[in-house]
């Protein structure tokens, strides 16, 4: 396929233009006209543009992309280095950010409710955009511990919880930095007895502890990398293009 088929079909199946974002989503970095192989991958790291240097991507697809509102825009140190491989092996760089987060089909919050066996999932009404906080429910209703040793494992990540003694089965989550949607989560009509997100932030702490809803920090990276290996599968089984998935290591 073209670059430019690559880009109106990711554009009218993941309409980029509905939201207001932190970054440009689409389009990044324009390299070679025709796309062949894909390396997908959470972040557009030095090292997950290298391996896809190594494996002759010509089309590298990411999460978490360029150009982020109130970065330094000077083309200096790592951006420079980053935009050098780009730019010297004619690989085109596409990135959603939040297209990717609520999608209903290959969304991050989607592929993370199906990964954990969450039944019924859906949007929660009250937040905008609509879908990047989702609800569902467990099939049995779990401890704190059960589901914290299920989230571990399932994502192969520590876990930081907060326990209020309470079995938990209707469930709200958010993957990345979605901590500080707790307290529209408790506002909500939804009778949320657990608040599952990538990080973790000070406040989030006492928030759980003083509304009385058990909260889980899974990991940022660890909550993230499956929005984008379901596109890739999806386009892989829609065009004729190759798709890598890479997961590059990150503790956070």
């Amino acid at each position: 396929m073209t670059r430019e088929e690559l880009a109106r079909y990711l554009a009218e199946f993941l309409k980029p233009s509905t939201f207001k974002d932190y970054c440009p989503n689409g389009l990044q970095i324009e390299g070679d006209a025709t796309v062949k192989h894909i390396v997908t991958g959470v972040t557009a790291s030095r090292e997950l543009i290298e391996k896809a240097i190594e494996v002759n991507a010509d089309t590298i697809l990411v999460h978490h992309g360029y150009f982020w509102k109130n970065e330094d825009y000077r083309i200096v140190g790592m951006k420079k280095r980053r935009l050098a491989l780009f730019l010297n092996n004619n690989i085109n760089l596409f990135a959603y950010h939040l297209p990717l987060d609520t999608h209903p089909i290959v969304g991050n919050n989607r592929q993370l409710g199906e990964l954990l066996g969450i039944t019924n999932i859906r949007p929660l009404d009250n937040v905008e955009p609509v879908g990047i906080v989702m609800q569902g429910e467990l099939l049995h209703a779990k401890t704190h511990a059960e589901l914290r040793q299920q989230l571990s494992d399932k994502l192969v990540h520590s876990v930081i919880g907060i326990d209020n003694g309470q079995p938990l089965q209707r469930i709200a989550w958010c993957t990345g930095g979605g901590q500080h949607f707790i307290d529209e989560v408790v506002a909500s009509d939804a009778h949320i007895d657990a608040y599952i997100s990538g990080e973790i932030s000070e406040q989030t702490t006492h928030s759980a502890r003083e509304q009385l809803i058990d909260y889980f920090a899974v990991g940022h990276h660890a909550s993230e990398r499956y929005g984008v290996k379901a596109l890739g599968k999806h386009l892989s089984e829609k065009f004729d293009v190759q798709v890598t998935f890479i997961d590059i290591d990150n503790p956070a």
